[in-house]
């Protein structure tokens, strides 16, 4: 039985990597952040699970930018795989929260990276690293599709921040010989998403549209291309490149790309609302100061050499978003009147 410790458990890769570990008999340990209010939904699943919760499935408070905290846990759970999700993952607000950003998606892996080496330097046990590096990092793009040896051109403190984790990363694995690897993930979306990113953004507001709980979506760019997958398929991934002897890079994508527009003619048009454009309005306030206009990844290397594929193509993500989406909408649509009932 594996033992894998995973930061950003509570997030939309950190809870699906959990599911798929469990799944696999898998001892699981989460990093959450203390907060005054409750920030575990994703992972509810597993909490409310008697048969799981505290036997198999553990969750620690801590943070990225405590190392002490990060060495005392990787020593209490002492994990074959560590798999480090726990990021300000949000680009725009990255422009606006720079510092913060760089903290924890940049000095946060160098705190994690030095306790897993301290950490086997004291008990002699070989722990795999898993870094989730990030398409943003090829910004303003150098050749089209993007692979492994594609230069970075960050257009972001996202960006920035984790061109300098991905490259620590590698550094540590070569120069303390530790089996760490970097998944280079394009877009990856899922009805776990945040609600503040684009395509959850647009299939949130499809079911609230629905119930007439909302009339307009506001967008930024519409013309950015992004190769979009869905996050349930990524992770596999992350787990594949965790069973290799020898630890490297990959990039995970479908290889298939298209616009927020076109995302947004799927969606709306699957939910038999029509014209995206009757609902969608363009707002300059969630433009970003730098814009990345394509991304586009070739995985040719991890499908040889892992044997991973995508299995939900964009059309198969898109139901599965609305399809989620339009059920939350009618369950909010319920609240609702059953709350004016109530007060009336």
């Amino acid at each position: 039985m594996k033992t894998a410790f995973i930061t950003g458990i509570s997030g939309q890769d950190g809870s699906y990597l959990a599911d798929l570990l469990l799944s696999k008999g898998y001892v699981v340990h989460g990093l959450i952040r203390r907060s005054s209010t409750f920030n575990t939904q994703r992972i509810e699943h597993h909490i409310n699970n008697p048969e799981v919760y505290n036997k198999t499935f553990f969750l620690h408070y801590g943070d990225m930018s405590d190392y002490n905290t990060l060495y005392h846990i990787i020593g209490k759970c002492s994990p074959d795989e560590v798999y480090n999700l726990a990021a300000q993952s949000h680009v725009r607000v990255s422009f606006e929260m720079p510092v913060y950003t760089g903290e924890i998606d940049a000095i946060g892996v160098t705190n994690i990276l030095e306790a897993i080496k301290n950490y086997q330097n004291a008990s002699g046990k070989i722990v795999k690293f898993y870094q989730a590096s990030s398409s943003e990092m090829f910004g303003k793009v150098q050749e089209v599709p993007q692979k492994e040896t594609t230069p970075f051109y960050p257009r972001s403190p996202y960006g920035c921040a984790k061109v300098y984790s991905h490259y620590l990363t590698v550094n540590y694995r070569e120069s303390y010989n530790m089996h760490a690897s970097c998944g280079v993930l394009f877009n990856h979306e899922s009805p776990r998403r945040g609600e503040t990113f684009v395509t959850r953004k647009i299939t949130r507001a499809i079911g609230r549209i629905q119930q007439g709980l909302q009339k307009e979506l506001r967008l930024g760019n519409l013309d950015s291309l992004r190769d979009w997958g869905y996050a349930g398929d990524y992770v596999e991934a992350m787990w594949l490149m965790m069973q290799q002897d020898t630890p490297d890079d990959y990039v995970v994508a479908t290889g298939t790309m298209i616009s927020v527009k076109e995302f947004c003619k799927k969606a709306f048009e699957y939910a038999k609302l029509g014209n995206y454009e009757n609902y969608v309005v363009i707002d300059s306030k969630y433009y970003r100061p730098a814009e990345v206009d394509q991304l586009l990844g070739d995985s040719t290397k991890a499908r040889k050499v892992l044997g991973w594929k995508p299995k939900v193509d964009i059309d198969g993500l898109v139901k599965m978003m609305v399809d989620a989406d339009s059920q939350l909408g009618k369950e909010e649509f319920m609240i609702k009147h059953m709350t004016k009932r109530v007060d009336g």
